[in-house]
């Protein structure tokens, strides 16, 4: 028994051992640059047979490390095939952590191609001498003709964040209806029902700085009369995108090419956002005070969770930070700080120096977090005499000093007359 005890640790710590040479590596590869690949756009879609089909392919690092020399490159399978051998490969160069890129590849539609789903495979790696990452992307070619008579129609469309900020991520969600209130209609003495089918829905940006991060839906099934769908798109805009309102076109295939449709999808981006302003004077007395401020949320909708952390050289505040919570649209909020000052502050209050106060206001629009920092503000450290007024009291006894000096002198001069 003594034997396999003295057997058993040996393996145990060998194992162990083992087990983090496997560990090791997965850590790092996290920590590493890692790319993420997406068909953000199909042009036309679905691909039309005999013709060219513009492809837009967009990569992501989604890892800890920038990508040194990030390639993409198209695997054309039946029914796609390039014009060139040249035209598969497409060089990112550089690619910070966050960061995404896109490359257009054009592919011709063989002309005997069938209609239906098709593959095409897509390879990308992060450097020169990184090995190859390969994903398989279905893409439609063709449409198919249903004698359904309902007739998709976008109903509603909403975004979250409602307004987004540069370098914002977020959700477009669109509401589907079909149209229809009978569930048949007589058609030149036919009769046809009113089922609405999507068969594919894709949402593209129309301008820069607009990503959209999901492939098309596909296949969503059959709405009745008056039955809704909602779909919903993952977008992100980037960090240098200008304020105003940009366009999406929001691209639908239903029963058949007559009952197609393209829709505007309207997107707000604006940078405006909290704004905190000393509502008093900025002075501390006696080592103590109190400091007002207002909070303004001058965004065009409401951010959650605004919090204001005062900092400064040798004071202390109560609360550390002031957590207000949800703010709406223009909403306006008073908070107060306690002010107290250190040892080491009162220790130098004789020079009476201005003291520099920095505020952070964090706040979340949508799934986005944001900090502002509101510098260049003072806090004047002041001393007053408690009791009074130090202005007042000091000429008052020297009034009192002068009278009595003066009732003696009077005495003096007195009594020498007689």
């Amino acid at each position: 028994m003594i034997k396999i005890k003295s057997l058993l640790v040996p393996l145990v710590l060998s194992l162990l051992l083992v087990s983090s040479f496997f560990v090791a590596p997965a850590s790092a590869s996290v920590r590493g640059a890692n790319l993420k690949v997406t068909i953000v756009e199909t042009n036309p879609y679905p691909a039309k047979i005999g013709e060219y089909l513009n492809l837009t392919v967009q990569v992501e690092n989604i890892g800890g490390d920038k990508a040194d020399n990030v390639d993409i490159e198209v695997v054309p399978q039946y029914p796609f095939s390039l014009d060139s051998e040249a035209n598969a490969l497409r060089n990112v160069g550089v690619l910070n952590p966050g960061r995404t890129a896109t490359k257009e590849f054009y592919l011709f539609v063989d002309k005997n191609a069938q209609k239906g789903i098709r593959s095409i495979d897509i390879r990308t790696k992060t450097g020169k001498d990184s090995p190859w990452s390969e994903k398989s992307f279905d893409i439609r070619i063709g449409t198919e003709t249903f004698n359904s008579k309902g007739t998709v129609e976008l109903k509603e469309v909403t975004s979250d964040p409602e307004v987004f900020m540069p370098g914002d991520r977020g959700t477009v969600t669109v509401t589907l209806t079909n149209t229809a209130s009978n569930p048949t209609i007589t058609i030149d003495g036919s009769d046809f029902d009113t089922n609405a089918r999507i068969q594919a829905a894709v949402l593209r940006p129309l301008s820069d700085g607009i990503i959209v991060l999901d492939a098309p839906y596909e296949d969503m099934g059959i709405l009745g009369p008056g039955d809704s769908i909602k779909l919903t798109f993952n977008v992100k805009v980037a960090e240098d995108t200008p304020e105003g309102t940009h366009n999406l076109e929001l691209a639908i295939e239903g029963n058949s090419f007559d009952y197609n449709s393209r829709k505007n999808i309207p997107l707000k981006v604006d940078s405006s956002n909290v704004k905190v302003i000393p509502s008093k004077e900025l002075q501390i007395v006696n080592g103590e005070s109190t400091l007002e401020f207002d909070v303004a949320n001058t965004h065009p909708n409401e951010f959650s969770s605004v919090s204001i952390k005062p900092e400064a050289e040798g004071i202390k505040f109560y609360p550390a930070e002031y957590f207000i919570g949800p703010m709406n649209q223009d909403e306006l909020f008073t908070i107060e700080f306690n002010a107290v000052t250190d040892n080491l502050s009162n220790a130098r209050r004789d020079s009476y120096e201005p003291i520099n106060l920095t505020l952070s206001a964090n706040y979340g629009n949508g799934i986005n977090k944001h900090e502002n920092i509101v510098s260049n503000m003072y806090i004047q450290p002041t001393d007053e005499i408690q009791g009074g007024s130090s202005g007042i009291l000091i000429p008052g006894l020297l009034l009192v000093v002068i009278a009595i000096a003066g009732m003696l002198v009077y005495r003096k001069k007195k009594q020498n007359r007689k």
